[in-house]
């Protein structure tokens, strides 16, 4: 009998390593992911949620793995463990459902003979959209979409131009919503930072037209679609980094009912 509950801890002990281990691994893994997903450093703080999530399993897997190799001595530690392992993984399902419905909607339209696409405010989630619509929040962001310049190599690149060669350009998101007057106004193009606005009294109705100013520190940063231009960001951001959480989900779901199995037999031996 004391064989069978000497494999019983080896074999949690060894499950609590391995889940320290890879929690390690996930933690660096989703902060290269969440590096190498986003277009700029401006939506950086969308991410936070995910890096505490990684650092909680962290501290959940050492728990785990101080309790199992001191059972003897900390028999709570190893309890604790379970009910936090437990609340993370239900939590870890709730957010990557939530993730999943927050990042569904919204994506861009396509322009004829245009080499982007325009993007709508009003196309994404509600969420995305109130984060976006919190003045502290987005003053953050446009704040460091200007001292970025992600407009300036914009303007740098394509200077000399002219229009339908710059209309046929691959602008990403961030450039179609926040470095250019939205399509509909009818600006007449001088360059790519410079726009005659003779023409919005007829055609601006959409609110963006009376927001673009030709001022290298305002320029659309104040547009709904400069906005709608960083969640599609965020979106692709999110959707890239997303199925790796679903698939570490899924191991430590099996990770966590090995353990749970191997820590009721010790019981049962015990008693």
């Amino acid at each position: 009998m004391s064989s069978f509950s000497l494999t019983n801890d080896s074999l949690l002990g060894i499950l609590n390593i391995i889940k320290f281990l890879f929690s390690i691994t996930i933690l660096l893994v989703g902060i290269l992911l969440s590096e190498n997903a986003a277009l700029t450093d401006c939506d950086r703080f969308f991410y936070k949620p995910l890096i505490w999530f990684r650092v909680f399993l962290l501290l959940v897997s050492l728990t785990g793995f101080i309790g199992a190799c001191f059972y003897g001595h900390l028999p709570r530690m190893l309890w604790v463990y379970h009910v936090l392992m437990f609340l993370l993984i239900v939590a870890g399902i709730i957010f990557t459902i939530f993730a999943f419905a927050v990042t569904n909607k919204g994506g861009g339209r396509l322009l004829p003979g245009a080499g982007y696409k325009v993007y709508r405010l009003g196309d994404y989630s509600n969420w995305l959209q109130n984060r976006l619509n919190n003045n502290r929040d987005w003053n953050k962001i446009k704040t460091c979409l200007v001292e970025s310049k992600v407009c300036s190599d914009l303007y740098s690149k394509y200077w000399d131009v002219s229009f339908n060669k710059f209309h046929q350009k691959p602008l990403n998101p961030i450039q179609t919503g926040c470095c250019k007057p939205p399509n509909e106004c009818g600006f007449t193009y001088v360059n790519p930072a410079r726009w005659v606005e003779e023409n919005w009294q007829v055609y601006g109705e959409n609110p963006d037209c009376k927001a673009w100013d030709n001022d290298q520190n305002i320029l659309c940063y104040n547009c709904e679609s400069c906005k709608a231009g960083v969640l599609d960001n965020i979106k692709h951001s999110w959707k890239k980094v997303q199925w790796f959480y679903v698939i570490c989900q899924m191991l430590l779901i099996i990770m966590y009912a090995v353990g749970c199995f191997a820590f009721r037999n010790i019981l049962i031996d015990e008693s």
